[in-house]
């Protein structure tokens, strides 16, 4: 009745019950051990005051059916509380006073949580207005849970992010591959032949029987190349370290009578460099002669010089009859490009590190010669600079043969002397040829193009990418390799042109197209 009465009132019923007659010789034999006891009541008050805490953001809405639900569960809390410590501990049991002082904390740990809920219930029941108090109140009390959800809540979110982070990581990382792959199967072929596929690039005009028939004039003995003007070969990639490139157009040019210079340029620098070079080894000539000039280039000559002109045009346009490129990657070379573009052979076989290291370090020159001709390189330079539509350029280019002949040709790049053997009747001292298999390795390079690009070449440049826009174009039927035009062979045909005799002829007809394009000119003048 006493415990009635309390729970009606508002007070919370101790603990540790009065002394009840009935019990005393029954305590000590169920409880042994209250140590254990004031334990378990402490753990019960915790776990009470975390669910409270956890549920208590419940008491705060404003509707009726919940904040009854909510006092009915509070209640239920409290009473569950209270009968289990009022059933369990007895108040007859000899116990030391720090165990007292421990069970008193608790028991009043358990009311003061069962009070405030149930206060936080009825508050709810009531008027919303006057609840502000004792939502603070629940919030402060459901502190614990609420930051146990929001810290969930806060990794549940990083997880998510960090799997998009990952996931989108990973996609980039496949894709990469993917390209990369794509890249090392395509290689050059989409680069090939870029510059009859460009709208904006003026056509071609065919000059191949027109070079036939001077060419044939030039066998039988009919040279009709003017004096009146002088002749500047500019020689390509790796020609300072092949001391007869050149020198026997040159030395046939010199018997005709005709004023030939091989530009002594470092054919190992950027095509701007060069450029600049031949810019000035021009305005030489011509001051000191006051001839026009005619330029032939081979390879990486025939670009340089077709950037020469291009570039400085406004200071040559005076000083130059016309030009003439021979097998030169003036759309870019899928050989250059192969080596320098990443995931292609290159990156495989290290060809990139072994040409740097050749070209850097043992040749002295600069790599940037090389990737210069690359296809992505030569595509910024012509969008930028073009030829002028007024000087006549003829473009030049073969195929290179594959027979077995060819593969034991020798090309004739330099030669010995030896000072140690007796002079020559004319007192030169004897020579000893140096010779290289140019035509095999060409013709090894030529059947690698056509077999991954189906493109026919000279062994570095595709026939497609040697024609610069607007210009003549003349297609030899017969097989001529990249060297063919400035090494000539231990076992040339007699029976067939040299060299020399090709150039002169391709120089010939830029003397013919010149004058065409005059009278054309001349024509719309009028």
């Amino acid at each position: 009745m006493r415990d009635a009465e309390r729970c009606r009132t508002g007070e919370s019923a101790p603990l540790v019950a009065q002394n009840d007659k009935g019990f005393d010789g029954l305590i000590p034999q169920l409880f042994t051990s209250l140590p254990a006891l004031n334990e378990a009541v402490s753990c019960l008050a915790q776990t009470t005051t975390y669910f409270t805490g956890c549920f208590s953001d419940y008491a705060v809405e404003p509707s009726t059916r919940d904040s009854g639900d909510s006092v009915v569960h509070a209640q239920e809390l409290e009473t569950f509380s209270s009968v289990q410590t009022e059933d369990t501990v007895i108040s007859d049991h000899p116990f030391s006073s720090e165990s007292t002082s421990t069970l008193a904390e608790s028991s009043s740990l358990v009311n003061a949580t069962s009070a405030n809920h149930v206060g936080i219930a009825r508050a709810t029941a009531g008027d919303p207005s006057e609840n502000t108090g004792v939502i603070v109140h629940s919030n402060h009390n459901g502190q614990n849970g609420i930051s146990m959800f929001q810290g969930a809540e806060a990794i549940l979110v990083m997880r998510i992010i960090w799997s998009t982070e990952f996931s989108q990581s990973l996609k980039t990382k496949n894709l990469r591959l993917i390209e990369r792959a794509q890249r090392t199967v395509r290689g050059s072929a989409d680069d090939i032949g870029w510059l009859k596929r460009d709208p904006e690039m003026p056509p071609v005009e065919d000059g191949t029987e027109k070079f036939a028939e001077i060419l044939d004039n030039i066998r039988h003995g009919l040279h009709m190349l003017p004096n009146t003007m002088v002749y500047l070969l500019v020689p390509g990639l790796f020609s300072n370290h092949g001391p007869l490139y050149f020198v026997s157009t040159k030395t046939s040019f010199s018997k005709l009578g005709l004023t030939c210079h091989i530009a002594k340029i470092h054919s190992e620098a950027s095509v701007e460099k060069n450029a600049k070079e031949i810019k000035d080894y021009i305005e030489e000539i011509y001051w000191g002669s006051k001839k026009r000039v005619l330029l032939l280039g081979h390879s990486k000559g025939g670009v340089d010089a077709a950037a020469a002109l291009s570039i400085y045009w406004s200071d040559l346009k005076d000083k130059v009859a016309g030009l003439a490129i021979a097998q030169s990657p003036y759309g870019g070379s899928p050989i250059a490009s192969d080596i320098l573009r990443e995931g292609q052979l290159g990156d495989y076989v290290n060809i990139r590190k072994l040409m740097e290291i050749l070209i850097c370090k043992v040749i002295k020159g600069d790599m940037q010669a090389l990737e210069d001709l690359t296809y992505k390189r030569r595509k910024e330079f012509l969008k930028k600079h073009h030829l002028p539509r007024e000087l006549p350029v003829v473009s030049f280019h073969t195929e290179a043969g594959i027979t077995p002949a060819v593969l034991a040709t020798l090309s004739h790049i330099a030669h010995a002397e030896l000072p140690l053997t007796a002079p020559l009747s004319d007192g030169q001292p004897a020579r000893l040829p140096v010779v290289m298999p140019l035509g095999a390795v060409m013709a090894a390079c030529a059947q690698l193009l056509r077999v991954r690009y189906s493109e026919k070449s000279d062994g570095v440049v595709a026939r497609c990418d040697a024609e610069a826009p607007g210009s003549v174009v003349v297609r030899p039927k017969r097989k001529l390799d990249h060297a063919w035009m400035v090494y000539s062979s231990l076992n040339d045909d007699p029976s067939e042109a040299d060299a020399a005799q090709v150039c002169e002829a391709l120089l010939t007809l830029v003397v013919e197209v010149g004058q065409k394009k005059r009278r054309e000119l001349s024509m719309k003048d009028e």
